[in-house]
């Protein structure tokens, strides 16, 4: 039996231990801002001062950090940044769908699907061996050269089958590893209720795998906005292939920066987002919720 708290708790004053208390936290909480904002700013000034004062400082900060070069190459760079997000935005899709795919193929039973589990294992063994560039390789001049497609393709969307192929092994591990974490009583109490293989899956196992996964899948998914940058190995005209043209016009490595901040702030927001989910995820663990 649960006993009601009584009616005048809410309008009880705090008591001054509990005051003093509260202000002691704020304090303390008000200090350990101010550390960490000057700890942070006397090891910017320190790192800026002792790179400043390196004797090649002024011919890397003309050759790399050349403003008027950098506004004027960034139209262009920018330009080639839309077709690593198109590639990104496509690639994002396929490689979750294929991985879920995959995943589930490896985690079916009996002996009737040895083969295709053997494939899916071969499959994921393949692709997370190979480098991503050799990957890139192998299908941008390998595949067009055997001449089964009459039509010339774009080298985006050979990037987008590379890409495809390699993050698919990763995230199809990642979602395994989720299913198979799933307690098993969950299948057995779904297939007791009379629920097929297929929809125990999909609307029990699956979920409940996902969000075990999210934070790890949020990672392969930064791995991958960089990585998109690579497709200028097949001649895209990219940000990465725009900044080396760039460059080559005013014979300086600025235009490489400005790729590089692109990418950066691009990767910025779903870091962040990951280590807030990944949080929230271990704070709800800690409290015994439901991940």
């Amino acid at each position: 039996m649960t006993l009601a708290p009584p009616a005048d708790a809410a309008a009880r004053p705090v008591s001054a231990i509990e005051q003093e208390r509260r202000a002691f936290r704020k304090r303390q909480g008000a200090r350990s801002v101010v550390i960490s904002v000057l700890s942070t700013l006397v090891l910017a000034a320190v790192v800026w001062i002792t790179l400043i004062n390196t004797p090649g400082w002024e011919r890397v900060k003309e050759m790399f950090f050349d403003w008027d070069v950098a506004v004027a190459s960034f139209p262009r760079i920018w330009q080639g940044f839309l077709l690593n997000l198109q590639v990104l935005a496509i690639s994002a899709v396929l490689v979750v769908f294929f991985g879920l795919l995959i995943a589930t193929l490896r985690t079916l039973r009996g002996p009737v699907w040895l083969p295709l589990r053997a494939l899916a294992a071969g499959y994921t063994d393949l692709f997370r061996g190979l480098p991503l560039i050799i990957v890139l390789y192998l299908v941008g001049f390998g595949i067009p050269g055997l001449d089964l497609i009459p039509v010339r393709l774009p080298f985006a969307f050979w990037g987008v089958v590379a890409l495809t192929l390699t993050y698919s092994a990763y995230v199809a591990e990642v979602f395994r590893a989720g299913i198979e974490a799933v307690h098993p009583s969950q299948r057995q109490a779904a297939r007791s209720l009379g629920l097929s293989h297929a929809k125990t899956m999909r609307l029990i196992v699956v979920p409940q795998a996902i969000r075990k996964v999210t934070p790890a899948l949020m990672n392969d998914f930064v791995a991958l906005q960089k990585d998109v940058g690579l497709i200028s190995v097949l001649g895209a005209v990219d940000a990465v292939r725009a900044a080396q043209i760039e460059t080559a016009k005013f014979f300086d490595f600025t235009p490489y920066v400005v790729a590089g901040v692109l990418f950066v702030l691009l990767a910025i927001p779903t870091i962040r987002l990951t280590d807030w989910y990944t949080a929230r995820v271990r704070a709800r663990e800690q409290i015994g919720g439901i991940v």
